[in-house]
């Protein structure tokens, strides 16, 4: 079973960055595809950005040329590289851990753009 742990949240003004971390611990890190959600009060929680156990990225419109996700391996940890955050990004963001047979959650963090 892998548990995941998400850290690098918080309050930001606008035009600001934050990194996300999800470090992993217990499971085989490699063998699943990591993704970052988020969810806004009220809101559906969606897909914010992927990568894949090869390396493959891919990211929602609202946040392609702002946000990077990236992987080691080495350390069990994907990040997520926010840079000119607006005030729509704010959400509670979910770490997810994906295989065709199971799918692993971490508690969230709260990101907050707000001036």
């Amino acid at each position: 079973q892998v548990q995941l742990v998400e850290s690098g949240g918080g309050l930001v003004q606008p035009g600001g960055s934050l990194r996300l971390s999800c470090a992993a611990s217990r499971g085989v890190f490699i063998m699943y595809d990591m993704n970052w959600y988020r969810q806004a009060p009220g809101k559906e929680r969606d897909l914010v950005a992927s990568i894949t156990r090869g390396g493959t990225t891919n990211y929602a419109d609202s946040v392609k040329g702002r946000f990077t996700i990236s992987r080691d391996n080495a350390k069990n940890t994907v990040y997520l590289r926010m840079n000119s955050l607006k005030p729509e990004d704010t959400a509670i963001y979910y770490c997810n851990a994906h295989s065709q047979l199971q799918d692993y959650w971490g508690q969230g963090t709260q990101v907050s753009v707000s001036s």
